[in-house]
């Protein structure tokens, strides 16, 4: 490996390389002028279907599945490797330039919310609670554990995804130290759900729904192709968990919206009403021309 000396101050002066080169750069704010459309729901969501997306779409999903009307929304694609999250519009919806994020047009006064945690406690308090317990010792574990996955799923993605799957080297010493985390992560995970049917209790909660993107799809093999080099088979626990999840139908529909990758029967790219899922699909788009 090339020994590299960091400069007394670091300067952009050249393509950071990698699959996602050319939407890197050190600072924020809009690179182009672009409204984001508004469609005829009360909430508005503008997201991709990555992990951090799917969080939120299977939220919604549920709240519908529960029977809370109000939680019909629009779903718009934001294609980030096209640079769509720079647009004006997003950035003023969400300044850090990251999917999901959502407006809540049910009020006289449009209310954005931003940051995938944000958006579930958002959503969850919207609709009486659903999903995240009132108060006490269920409340706190709850919280607890979603905030566990917004600290540590960037030393998942941002740190081993990169490295394994996207970095343009393989870089022995990153690799390592990203899956050393990521299973220690793992462990903790493993660990917890050998003494809990969910990873905040006995009940389905918002932390569910956060951590199932990442790691429930890491340990179903359905991210990053690292289920082999991770040794995800030992994480039985994990995986009784995620399988249980994986069945739930809100899980299933969320999982499609704004999904660009996959089977084309299983991808989404917009939802605009629950009867897209039927008639609205990639399969389907392209068999009708």
């Amino acid at each position: 490996m090339t020994e590299y000396t960091p400069p007394k101050v670091w300067s952009w002066n050249k393509p950071s390389g990698g699959q996602f080169a050319s939407i890197n750069r050190p600072i924020a704010g809009p690179t182009h002028e672009k409204e984001l459309p508004v469609g005829r729901h009360p909430l508005q969501l503008y997201s991709l279907g990555t992990p951090n997306g799917v969080k939120v779409t299977i939220m919604l999903e549920e709240l519908l599945a529960l029977g809370h009307h109000g939680a019909e929304y629009d779903a718009w694609l934001i294609r980030i490797s096209e640079g769509d999250q720079f647009g004006s519009g997003f950035v003023d919806v969400n300044p850090n330039s990251k999917i999901p994020a959502l407006m809540d047009r049910s009020g006289p006064t449009p209310i954005r919310v931003f940051e995938s945690g944000a958006i579930l406690v958002y959503l969850a308090e919207k609709f009486g609670g659903a999903f995240l317990p009132a108060k006490g010792a269920s409340r706190a574990e709850c919280l607890s554990w979603l905030f566990w996955q917004v600290g540590s799923a960037p030393f998942l993605g941002g740190g081993f995804g990169h490295f394994f799957a996207y970095a343009p080297a393989k870089i022995e010493y990153a690799i390592d130290r990203f899956a050393m985390e990521t299973k220690r992560q793992l462990d903790v995970l493993d660990r917890r759900l050998a003494e809990s049917e969910y990873i905040a209790g006995d009940t389905y909660t918002i932390a569910d729904m956060a951590i199932w993107p990442w790691y429930g799809q890491l340990v179903q093999g359905s991210l990053y192709g690292a289920g082999e080099f991770l040794s995800v088979e030992d994480y039985k626990n994990i995986r009784r968990w995620a399988g249980v999840l994986a069945d739930r139908p809100a899980v299933k529909r969320g999982l499609m919206v704004n999904r660009t990758s996959g089977e084309p029967s299983r991808q989404l790219h917009e939802r605009h009403d629950a009867s897209d899922f039927e008639t609205k699909t990639q399969d389907k788009v392209r068999a009708g021309g």
